[in-house]
Order: structure tokens, then sequence, then C-alpha cells
């Protein structure tokens, strides 16, 4: 179904792009968990971080930061320990941190909220034509990047964070003739 080529042919890259890349994810833990996994990707292909995602949820305790804004030094040790997983332990002790940040805005402002309000609860519908018109990151994701680390979290840089913007629908950036493009489109509240 792709036209865009960034998931090359490897069957669960396909199915991750035609079924989830650029849906928009309204629930604050599910948008958490993909900033997360994102910021897991650092310096890695997203493919890894999607091959390793069930295991990541295992180790990670479903990704339900009241849990994990609890663990300590003896979690991280075990979770360096874990090959199903990223083993970077800057990584693993920001996920702790970034998770109270999460329980923060959560009680604050809601995080789905605070995500959203971004980009007034609307996605970005962009109509790129290539590959090469999808920027890495914006004027918007350096600023959403600076209040997350103002916020507390980590690894979330302003590449990092338009990555999460096109995973989780902020902003559709599949290409106009992509069947996706209109899918995602239509799944936009207005």
């Amino acid at each position: 179904m792709t036209s865009c080529t960034w998931p090359g042919t490897d069957p669960m890259y396909l199915a991750y792009h035609d079924s989830e890349w650029g849906v928009p994810e309204w629930d604050g833990r599910a948008l958490w968990e993909k900033l997360i996994l994102d910021g897991f990707q650092a310096g890695l292909s997203w493919i890894t971080i999607l091959r390793k995602r069930e295991a990541f949820r295992e180790a990670f305790a479903g990704f339900h930061p009241e849990v994990i804004a609890k663990w300590g030094e003896e979690d991280v040790l075990r979770l360096l320990a874990n090959p199903g997983i990223v083993r970077h332990r800057g990584k693993i002790e920001g996920t702790i941190k970034s998770a109270r940040a999460y329980l923060k805005i959560e009680a604050e402002t809601g995080f789905a909220k605070w995500m959203w309000a971004y980009v007034d609860g609307t996605p970005i519908q962009n109509r790129m034509q290539s590959m090469e018109d999808v920027p890495g990151f914006t004027p918007l994701s350096t600023q959403i990047s600076k209040d997350l680390k103002k916020a507390g979290f980590t690894f979330c840089g302003p590449t990092i964070v338009y990555a999460f913007m096109q995973a989780t629908g902020m902003v559709n950036d599949h290409l106009v003739d992509c069947p996706c493009h209109a899918k995602v489109a239509a799944l936009a509240r207005p």
C-alpha cells in the first residue's frame, strides 16, 4: 500500500507504516510511550526499536509512568541486564526521570492536552511530494523539545520530537500520493 519509501520492504516496517504511523494518538500514556521509544531510537534505526517494542513494553511495566516513576538503581541494573531492549544507562535513567515529568504534567494539564495544544488540537496536514521534502526537524519540534526538557524530559531533541510528531499523527508526513495520506487526514479531529 505504501508509496512512502522509508519503510523499505520489511513486512514489520510496512505494517507499521500502513496501520500506525501518522495515526493521531489522543491517549496521554500512549503518547508518552511513543516519546520514550523515540528517545531510545537516538543513534539507531526505528526498525531496531520496532522489533524490540514488545520486549520494551514487558521490561518497562507496560510503560505505566506511575510505576516507572518509583524505580531506582535496582531497576536500572535489571534493565541494563535485559538483552531484549536497548541497554543504555542514560536512556533508562532518562525514562524514569521522564515518567516523573509526565506525571506532573498529567496532574496539572493532562499530557495529551499539553502535547496537542502545540498544534491547536488538530494535526498539521503536510503535502509532501517526495521524501526529500520531509524535514528532520522544524521550529515547532525545536520549541516542543525545549519545553519538554524544561519540564524534566530527556532524550527529546528536535529531531526526536519531530519523529514523535510524525508517529503520533500530530503532523501528517505521509507523501501526498501515499494511500495513507488521505486515510490519516480523515482521522484528524476538527
